[in-house]
């Protein structure tokens, strides 16, 4: 089946995957301690900024589908119970870019998030960093829908 493009507006988060939310819990942000964690499963985020961009993909909804690749029972913080990660291949640009920059959908089994939920028309995405992608910004994910179905 062929990638399918959703558009989407780039929105504040938590910043606690960042550590820009001064949780003292995770002064470095989330991911810096998840990032080792994934690494001794084999997954190699070492590319990918330290910070996920938030993408509202609203009005349209979406629905998890087959994940690339699942991390279950991950223990990543003294402080927090151990988490279920799935990763979904994706591929983002914002609208001032001509291509995109291969990225992950990055979801925290809500069934093992304590914390920090995501409203439903937030995807979580990990990437390069994208200059162009701020607060506000418009962009485009590309999707595999046996991944990430999008309902329009």
């Amino acid at each position: 089946m062929s990638k399918r493009i959703v558009s989407g507006i780039v929105k504040k988060g938590y910043r606690v995957a960042s550590g820009l939310a001064g949780d003292d819990r995770f002064p470095e942000g989330t991911l810096a301690l998840q990032i080792p964690r994934f690494a001794e499963r084999g997954l190699d985020l070492s590319s990918q900024h330290k910070g996920t961009l938030n993408v509202c993909i609203a009005p349209n909804v979406f629905r998890i589908g087959k994940a690339w690749k699942t991390l279950p029972d991950v223990k990543w913080s003294p402080v927090m119970p151990a988490e279920n990660f799935s990763f979904y291949r994706c591929e983002i640009r914002s609208l001032r870019m001509k291509a995109f920059e291969d990225g992950l959908v990055y979801w925290p089994h809500p069934s093992t998030k304590p914390e920090f939920q995501q409203d439903p028309p937030i995807l979580e995405i990990l990437a390069p960093f994208i200059e162009e992608a701020n607060y506000g910004s418009a962009v485009e994910l590309l999707l595999d829908p046996e991944e990430i179905e999008i309902s329009y």
